[in-house]
């Protein structure tokens, strides 16, 4: 099994397109490799931020470091996507909170559900047994869940409040419940952000993938936002990185298990440039829940509040959106693009991907009916 990169571009299908989605998704790549500015197609996925409100304390999260001001999405904004669910292929749930707190979370895979749309969304895993029957129920197509450690000792200790066994062994109620209906849904898989305490647990990770029979195993590098995580910075450790990635690999392909790595710092293909081709404002539409949109969810900068324009057309080809679309990719992008460290698109080829001390890498949070 080969190793798969985060994507840039593609979506992982997890069932066939109907002919209008599989033409404007075919019209939107084009777009996106085109750098068209104004678009004549629509985004093929919705992130929509549920809150930016978490239930664990990650010792490396960028909530520590930020003024995180608790928001709430409004499920009233989703009168904005009626016009395109026939267009776009999946709703993603996520953003910097954890997403299965907001108290309508169910009420949104039921949405997206009845409109034939992907579901995919990434957890903390902390209500995954609650949520069960509802992932079945409204078929839920990917389904991630963040563990930052092979075993518990490591994993509780990065992720204060977590319970490792609980989560792990309602990952494996998932994976029974699969089984005993006969359905390929959902696609299984785990993420670890990889810091220097515990990166070289990576294989044993893949083998704890095994071990839950899960499809999928996902390494992220640590991103920096405090001083007191230096110690942990993954920045010039290529070397043993490749070591222990060589091993992780060896183990997915004895395993039948995925493996999801990023470049080796040196080996980006990016090379010298700020970030990877950026096509985040063609793919994604992203709504965070304090109702501004942004190009992505690691960006501190608001293109504008969801209530400006009336129509969803006149949101996706906006002075903003097209002004972003412009400049992205060139020597003309804004600040927060030159310091990217999104997964999928940062330059770890730079120090920047992996330190973000003193950059400005999250919004002011706008809180609804604040006194």
């Amino acid at each position: 099994m080969s190793i798969l990169r985060a994507k840039t571009l593609d979506l992982k299908e997890t069932s066939p397109l109907t002919k209008e989605r599989k033409e404007n998704s075919i019209q939107n790549e084009k777009e996106a490799l085109e750098n068209k500015v104004f678009l004549d197609s629509y985004p093929r996925r919705l992130v929509l931020e549920m809150t930016n409100a978490c239930n664990i304390h990650c010792v490396m999260c960028g909530r520590n470091a930020a003024d995180f001001k608790p928001t709430i999405f409004d499920i009233e904004w989703l009168k904005y996507f009626e016009s395109i669910t026939d267009k776009i292929e999946e709703v993603t749930l996520l953003g910097w909170g954890e997403p299965t707190l907001h108290p309508h979370f169910s009420d949104f895979l039921k949405w997206a559900d009845e409109k034939g749309l992907r579901k995919f969304f990434c957890t903390n895993g902390s209500r995954l047994s609650e949520l069960k029957e509802d992932i079945f129920r409204y078929k839920v197509d990917l389904l991630t869940v963040s563990l930052d450690g092979a075993n518990k000792e490591t994993n509780n200790r990065i992720r204060a409040g977590a319970d490792f066994e609980k989560i792990t062994n309602s990952i494996k109620a998932i994976v029974e419940e699969k089984r005993r209906l006969g359905v390929n849904y959902p696609y299984l898989s785990i993420v670890m952000t990889m810091m220097k305490s515990n990166y070289r647990e990576f294989p044993d990770f893949i083998r704890l993938a095994g071990e839950l029979g899960i499809e999928e195993a996902k390494g992220v590098y640590l991103t920096v936002f405090e001083e007191r995580m230096m110690p942990e910075c993954m920045e010039g450790m290529q070397k043993s990185v490749k070591e222990v990635f060589g091993e992780a690999e060896a183990v997915g392909k004895q395993l039948g298990i995925q493996v999801k790595i990023p470049y080796l710092q040196g080996e980006d293909v990016a090379k010298e440039n700020a970030h990877k081709d950026c096509y985040v404002g063609w793919r994604d539409f992203f709504l965070g829940s304090d109702g501004y949109v942004r190009s992505c969810m690691s960006t501190s900068k608001k293109l504008f509040h969801i209530s400006k324009y009336q129509t969803f057309d006149d949101m996706w080809n906006s002075e903003e959106y097209r002004e972003f679309r412009q400049c992205v990719n060139t020597e003309n992008m804004e600040l927060p693009c030159r310091n990217c460290y999104q997964a999928s698109f940062a330059n770890w080829n730079r120090k920047d991907s992996f330190v973000q001390i003193g950059n400005k890498f999250s919004p002011d949070w706008e809180v609804k009916n604040e006194n």
